[in-house]
């Protein structure tokens, strides 16, 4: 027996949805009827439960009707809208990433840090009206950074008022959530994180200039990254300042995770109930030879793109070739990356809340989509069973935007977010990959034609 098969019924010829979509969209729409059932499919529910075999699910006017087999529509929680376009510049894929997330089955994605907000906003009510394709869109504000940052497209605070002032004009324009940047100091994030509370926003942060214990005393939400941004450990650090370790390399990959002070900072981070934030493709394409570069994700590049991301890996390959004639590691990014994992998963293990990302920045290799689907096999490469790592990108990532009433998990009377997959992800995570149709409000989306609709462009728009 096939594990997927679509029976659509139609209750009469009118549409029931309150959406309308455009004509752009439609183009994309495999499955689209007032209700819809899908028979003989596995369900993963995302709550953790063992997958079910030989389902039916009942869509109804866009919602879940009954549940009686498909895994809920992923939650990304580090998908930003822009993507490297070298020295330190980002071009916002306004046309291409939308697409490539949703053909992904990433159905909600928090942009978790912004250099066009005003792209992202409209992006967010472009597809909100059924006017383009795309994910349902958590927008966050602009980077909230500190004087000495290099990120040309990003406002610098001059003090904790400015910081104040910042978080409120961006909730005023739509942002409902923010992020810190690298540079900033404990007063200045106390003050965006006490202005957008008020507010019932919430803070992310990407931290250097202080430390996860700090943040977490302040009252920051989640962390982005995990232990491999952390500057706490070294003996360089100053208060407010981003230290300059050029070795911190080998330094992370010799950190003791199960005790000591790293885990110490784990167990005070689930005591504040601070949420963390896994993005292990962005630092997989540091350690040479990983990941295999794919053929879809190449595709997906413009050819300067491509180019740029295959030199760069070359050269990552190259110095540690250059290191090991010299007798030394390899390169010290494998341990440290293997350490990154542990972390998460000792967060996870001690109670953290732990959310699923990508990051589409580093050296280009990452893109949207495609680098959600491979957090998910590395969660499984860090020791998360399949079961799991879904439910680490589905049922955690909705619980932290408080969506899990909606969304998150397959249940009578959510939003019918659902991704269709040829295979069993519950057994092979790898067959997240082999994703056949995504509903997102009950509407279902030719994934295929959507991935075809931008071959070529990312790294353009």
């Amino acid at each position: 027996m096939r594990r997927i098969c679509l029976i659509l019924v139609l209750w009469g010829c009118s549409r029931l949805f309150a959406q309308t979509l455009s004509p752009e969209v439609k183009e994309f729409v495999k499955v689209d009827a007032p209700i819809i059932a899908l028979e003989h499919v596995r369900v993963i529910d995302g709550t953790g439960a063992a997958a079910k075999d030989d389902q039916t699910l009942v869509l109804a006017n866009g919602k879940i009707r009954s549940v009686g087999g498909v895994i809920p529509g992923l939650v990304g929680m580090h998908d930003h809208m822009f993507y490297p376009m070298g020295n330190g510049v980002y071009g916002e894929m306004a046309y291409s990433f939308p697409r490539l997330y949703l053909a992904a089955g990433v159905t909600t994605i928090r942009t978790t840090g912004s250099l066009e907000p005003y792209t992202d906003l409209e992006v967010k009510r472009n597809i909100d009206t059924g006017e383009t394709p795309g994910p349902k869109i958590h927008a966050t504000g602009p980077y909230i950074e500190g004087k000495g940052s290099w990120v040309l497209q990003a406002h610098k605070l001059t003090g904790p008022d400015d910081a104040t002032k910042f978080v409120n004009f961006w909730l005023d324009q739509g942002a409902d959530n923010f992020k810190i940047y690298n540079f900033v100091t404990a007063d200045e994030l106390s003050a965006a994180i006490k202005a957008a509370h008020k507010r019932g926003a919430k803070v992310t942060g990407h931290l250097c200039s202080i430390g996860f214990r700090q943040a977490a005393q302040l009252g920051i939400d989640d962390l982005e990254h995990g232990l491999l941004v952390d500057t706490e450990f070294f003996s360089e650090k100053k208060a407010d300042e981003c230290p300059d370790v050029p070795d911190e390399g080998i330094r992370y990959g010799k950190m003791e995770i199960q005790s000591g002070p790293v885990h110490d900072t784990i167990v005070d981070l689930v005591q504040h109930h601070v949420a963390l934030t896994s993005t292990l493709p962005v630092f997989e394409m540091d350690v040479p030879g990983r990941p295999s570069m794919q053929k879809r994700v190449l595709d997906a590049l413009t050819a300067e793109a491509r180019s740029a991301v295959l030199v760069n890996k070359l050269s990552t390959t190259d110095q540690a070739r250059t290191r090991k004639r010299y007798g030394m590691d390899v390169s010290p990014w494998g341990a440290a990356f293997k350490k990154e994992m542990e972390f998460e998963r000792e967060f996870a293990k001690q109670g953290g809340l732990l959310l699923a990302g990508l990051d589409p920045t580093g050296m280009g290799g990452i893109v949207a989509g495609f680098g959600d689907q491979r957090e998910l096999e590395l969660l499984v490469e860090a020791g998360f069973s399949p079961l799991e790592a879904i439910h680490i990108a589905t049922y955690n990532g909705a619980q932290y935007l408080g969506d899990l009433d909606k969304v998150g998990t397959i249940a009578a009377g959510k939003q019918a977010d659902l991704v269709v997959i040829k295979g069993d992800p519950s057994q092979k995570i790898e067959d997240v990959e082999n994703v056949e149709i995504v509903f997102k409000d009950g509407v279902g989306y030719d994934s295929a034609k959507l991935i075809e609709s931008v071959k070529g462009m990312v790294g353009s728009r």
